[in-house]
């Protein structure tokens, strides 16, 4: 084995023992979010691990969410992975291991699950937010629409109080975004498609206000109707 393959077998070893020590840590109670992680010496000293290896392993926990690190300041646990679920899906997109159809498939399903949650689990306050966003989507500019569109989307999903279909579906909106340029403006602008989802965001709130779980899959339907036929049409947009 040459020294490379040595090398790169003992850092994923060092990576591997740092996470272990991690999740140990957190097991035990002894790390919670936001708690700072011991210094790259001290978890060299632990592991029995070299320094270099210690800080590559912080480097990939970095990338991945797990940690931020802060210069000056140490290491701290975050989970935050929303980014890097962000950049997974979206390799997974440029490798063609997925497409637009099932992006929006998915989006469908999780929508529908964040709605039908958030009917059990909704608060008033929620609702009043909500409430004001679907009356002003009405009476906004297109810059605006853009932006309540997507804060609307986003409360349902907090709402639903599962973090894991918030985190998703923020990952799949950025997606869409990013590689579906100026989608979104082209339906909210469109004075038929506006039309088709107002009423789907009305239906939407109104299935939250009466606790109705039937009125949201007819809203969620209509709503993803139209985003549908809009992707369709806009296929070849696509950047590949």
């Amino acid at each position: 084995m040459g020294d490379k393959a040595e090398e790169k077998v003992t850092q994923q070893k060092s990576y591997t023992k740092v996470i272990d020590y991690i999740k140990l840590q957190i097991r035990a109670g002894n790390l919670t979010s936001g708690s700072k992680l011991p210094a790259e010496r001290e978890l060299s000293q632990i592991l029995g691990i070299s320094r270099n290896s210690v800080r590559e392993a912080i480097r990939t926990l970095d990338i991945m969410g797990v940690i931020s690190s802060q210069q000056g300041a140490g290491n701290y646990l975050t989970g935050n992975f929303e980014n890097n679920l962000v950049e997974s899906l979206s390799m997974m997109f440029l490798l063609n291991q997925i497409d637009y159809q099932q992006i929006s498939q998915l989006r469908r399903a999780l929508e529908m699950q964040a709605l039908t949650l958030a009917i059990d689990n909704i608060t008033e306050e929620q609702i009043q937010e909500l409430t004001l966003v679907v009356a002003e989507l009405e009476h906004t500019t297109e810059e605006n629409n853009i932006i309540l569109d997507k804060k609307l989307h986003y409360t349902i999903a907090t709402a639903s109080q599962n973090i894991l279909i918030t985190n998703i579906l923020q990952a799949l909106s950025d997606l869409i975004d990013q590689f579906i340029v100026d989608l979104r403006r082209e339906i909210l602008s469109s004075p038929d498609s506006k039309i088709i989802l107002q009423e789907a965001h009305n239906g939407m709130m109104l299935s939250l206000i009466h606790r109705d779980k039937n009125m949201a899959n007819e809203a969620i339907n209509k709503h993803f109707g139209i985003i549908d036929e809009k992707l369709r049409d806009n296929a070849d947009r696509i950047r590949r």
